[in-house]
């Protein structure tokens, strides 16, 4: 099935109600992507391998405004963003024309099987509950094809916390090692290609970059 044509489900109340009142000053904070840039060229070149250089379809997970969509419609892909917060679903339709968007859940995404060469999930994964992770990643393996291709980034750290950044904030956020990651994702069927990410192994506000294969 197209993955333009379903929707799952909505659930995570306190996250979303926190996105939804900050999406301005969410853009606003957020709209230098440098961070992110070389992860987002990986990315790429990995999808490009698994499919000989033709266009592909990709979903943004997570897309928050819509950045990394915009940049893979750019690049040639079929983009599906997909969110569960209505204003940055406006956001990014409006920051990529192009691409797809859809209000879903990453644990029942509404995308048929086999159907991606690759899943970007940058800093979205990390608000699935710990116990809900493996369904995640085993909804991710499901909608890519074989040697399709996972991105995702992490908080770096141990256990659980609620966000601090914005008055009100009620975001909630799972914190990972990088082992315990990489165990997950391989669990789910995944073949890890590479683990790291920025600061120290001690930084407790470092990020973890995984990719992967289906």
């Amino acid at each position: 099935m197209n993955p333009r044509e379903r929707v799952g489900n909505v659930t995570d109340d306190d996250t979303i109600a926190t996105y939804q009142s900050v999406a301005d000053e969410y853009r606003e904070r957020h709209d230098d992507r440098s961070p992110v840039a070389d992860l987002v060229e990986r990315f790429l070149d990995e999808v490009a391998d698994a499919t000989d250089h033709e266009p592909g379809w990709v979903a943004d997970v997570g897309c928050g405004p819509g950045w990394e969509s915009a940049t893979f419609a750019e690049r040639g892909h079929d983009v599906l963003g997909v969110d569960l917060t209505p204003a940055f679903l406006r956001a990014a339709r409006e920051e990529a024309p192009t691409a797809a968007f859809a209000r879903m859940d990453m644990r029942s995404p509404g995308i048929g099987d086999d159907a991606l060469d690759g899943l970007w999930a940058c800093a979205s994964f990390l608000h699935v509950p710990r116990e809900d992770a493996p369904d995640a990643l085993a909804a991710f393996h499901r909608t890519l094809r074989p040697g399709g291709v996972l991105a995702l980034s992490v908080k770096r750290g141990e256990g659980e916390r609620r966000g601090g950044t914005y008055d009100g904030d009620e975001r909630q956020f799972t914190l990972y090692r990088p082992a315990e990651l990489r165990g997950l994702v391989e669990k789910a069927g995944f073949t890890v290609g590479s683990v790291d990410g920025d600061g120290s192994p001690e930084d407790a506000d470092g990020w973890i970059w995984l990719i992967a294969r289906a």
